[in-house]
């Protein structure tokens, strides 16, 4: 089984590996610690204490507050909702719903027809990172992309227990 150290799973976060490797990583079995040291890495990158139990998206994490609640936050800080809630919902939203919009974004004549699909732009309301972006039909409602089982996936996937916040650890 192949292990990989912080470097090698920081280069993966950032995009600096080279496709042959990325392949290997994924074709291969996971070492027990890798999602120890991800978690560990995008700890580090957060200005915030509340630990991260699971990365949401880019920028998004599900962290444990030390009331025991469990919130999605984003890598500035701001808190969107409680994690069983579709955070979508809590951002802003940006909708290019017009052609002059879509233009903005599509080379000439190459935007879709907005009476038929919509791009929704999902932005963080505390430092206006741009967290996702979705391309529906107009009347589509804006869909929770998951919403994990935390306590099964570390006790029965992950066989560890849940970190815990400083609070908590006192």
């Amino acid at each position: 089984m192949a292990t990989y150290d912080r470097k090698t799973i920081e280069d993966l976060i950032d995009g600096k590996l080279e496709f042959y490797k990325i392949k290997e990583m994924l074709s291969s079995h996971k070492d027990p610690e890798r999602f120890e040291i991800y978690l560990q890495i995008l700890q580090d990158r957060v200005p915030w204490d509340d630990p991260i139990l699971l990365p949401a998206g880019l920028h998004l994490y599900i962290v444990q507050k030390p009331n025991g609640d469990r919130i999605v936050k984003c890598d500035c800080g701001y808190e969107f909702c409680d994690y069983r809630d579709n955070w979508k919902l809590h951002a802003l939203i940006f909708v290019r719903d017009t052609v002059e919009k879509l233009n903005e974004i599509y080379p000439k004549l190459m935007a879709p027809d907005p009476e038929w699909q919509v791009i929704r732009e999902y932005y963080c309301p505390g430092c206006g990172t741009q967290l996702e972006v979705e391309a529906v039909t107009p009347w589509y409602p804006v869909i929770k992309d998951f919403e994990p089982d935390i306590d099964t996936f570390y006790r029965d996937w992950l066989q560890k227990p849940l970190p815990e916040t400083k609070q908590a650890a006192k």
